[in-house]
């Protein structure tokens, strides 16, 4: 019988290569990775492999003959892979070696089998000497990109360590609670009764951390509605919306609809929301999300930098404007969210930055002129870099003939109704940071109002 590490390595390899080489996100590459029955453990060495792959790939690469010259992209993986496996599982070392030597055949690199051995048996010996040399260098031992360590630096330079230690962590599965449903506490012992422990914040109404992850399926009543997986710090995006019933509301890049569904739950009545996304497929994940909450919102495909639909035309739920509530969760970098989706080191460039925060100002410029007076624009990021938070809404500001108000960030957090553990107060913004104290994953907000008067 076959040892399964085997297939599990191998397709691990096609993951890490799919997103090294071929600039693949992981979700993607794990869409197509080997059986169900294996996509778990495949998983979990893939994603393993990837959070620390600027780490494990110096080691390994002190064990190869440069002469050799570069290796296959699946070959480099697999090693990759097996030396986290020997680094960071328990598993017996020679049966990842032997597993190993076995997936380079099951990926049909037959003449690479050797050395896979060769020098994984070498890092079996070695490692720790190996590791040392590389642990040398801290941006190297936190396994990031030097661009994002300094980045990192430069905006939080009494936190960095911090959150790169916090981007190596396994993130707590956080869920939202349909407040309109149950109460924390009588779904608190719904839990209890299905042997899953959990903790409720008290500072986020609806949140409630798990001890340790689960299958969704065995979540009470989660095919019901009654609850949602969300990162406690993204559920502070409906709370500052500060939406009412009768309302008509604007959630602006959607998709995949975890926050469409909390402003439904938030507004206490019935309202009138709008949700849109650029990619027409990404708003099937909202209205799943919404069938499964047992909620209705309008779905709209529009590219909101400008508004345009498929057809090239604003379409009429956005033509029409009035908007009492707009929330604008921009596309960003991501680097708030490293934890959960560790390929974000490796697909992200620094030159992405400027591209993202060019974005961001056009979509902001479009969505304001959306807003009713008197109405509220909640601008949110998952990026923890000034360059696309702090100084998109000061870029904006300067150069808007809106007559618009800027929330001062101590207003925006008594908004929150709760004290936010490790709440960053900035010049435009709030920003919570990946490991912070309320350990939520990175998160930005600011808030825009404009006049009642609507015009200066």
């Amino acid at each position: 019988m076959s040892d399964p590490r085997t297939a599990v390595l191998a397709s691990a390899a096609r993951v890490i290569a799919a997103v090294v080489d071929n600039g693949a996100s992981a979700d993607a590459a794990l869409e197509q990775a080997g059986a169900a029955s294996e996509r778990a453990a495949v998983r979990a060495v893939a994603l393993g492999s990837i959070r620390w792959y600027l780490r494990l790939l110096p080691a390994v690469q002190q064990l190869l003959d440069r002469k050799a010259g570069r290796l296959e992209p699946e070959v480099s993986a697999l090693l990759v892979a097996a030396a986290h496996q020997i680094e960071y599982s328990r598993n017996p070392a020679q049966l990842t070696v032997n597993a190993a030597v076995n997936a380079a055949r099951t990926l049909g690199r037959m003449r690479a089998a050797g050395l896979v051995n060769a020098v994984l048996r070498r890092f079996v010996r070695e490692r720790a000497a190996l590791l040392a040399v590389v642990d040398a260098d801290p941006v190297a031992a936190a396994a990031h990109p030097r661009w994002l360590a300094a980045a990192i630096g430069r905006a939080w330079p009494q936190q960095a360590a911090a959150v790169m230690a916090a981007n190596n962590q396994h993130p707590p599965m956080a869920l939202r609670v349909d407040l309109t449903r149950t109460d924390r506490t009588a779904y608190l012992a719904l839990l209890e009764q299905a042997g899953i422990a959990a903790i409720a914040p008290a500072w986020a109404p609806a949140a409630l951390e798990l001890t340790a992850p689960v299958a969704v399926g065995s979540l009470p009543r989660f095919e019901e509605g009654w609850v949602s997986v969300q990162d406690s710090g993204a559920q502070l995006a409906a709370l500052l919306l500060g939406v009412q019933p009768g309302m008509r509301i604007l959630d602006a890049c959607a998709a995949p609809g975890g926050k469409t569904v909390h402003i439904l739950e938030r507004a206490g009545g019935a309202c009138d929301l709008v949700a849109t996304d650029v990619d027409a497929k990404r708003l099937t994940r909202v209205r799943d999300n919404l069938d499964r909450c047992r909620r209705n919102a309008q779905l709209v495909v529009a590219d909101m930098s400008n508004g345009h639909g498929a057809d090239g035309a604003v379409p009429a739920a956005l033509a029409r404007g009035g908007f009492d509530r707009i929330l604008l969760d921009a596309p960003c970098s991501a680097t708030g969210v490293i934890r959960r989706h560790p390929d974000i080191r490796l697909l992200r460039r620094e030159s992405d930055i400027a591209a993202f925060a060019l974005t961001q100002l056009a979509l902001l410029e479009y969505a304001v002129t959306l807003l009713s007076p008197g109405g509220r624009l909640l601008y949110a990021t998952c990026s923890i870099l000034p360059a696309e938070n702090d100084a998109v809404i000061e870029r904006f500001m300067a150069g808007t003939t809106a007559p618009l108000r800027r929330m001062a960030p101590e207003e925006l957090l008594a908004v929150a109704g709760a004290p936010i553990p490790g709440a960053e107060l900035c010049s435009q913004g709030v920003q919570l940071l990946p490991g912070c104290a309320a350990a939520t994953d990175g998160f930005y907000y600011a808030c825009l109002e404009k006049d009642t008067s609507g015009s200066h």
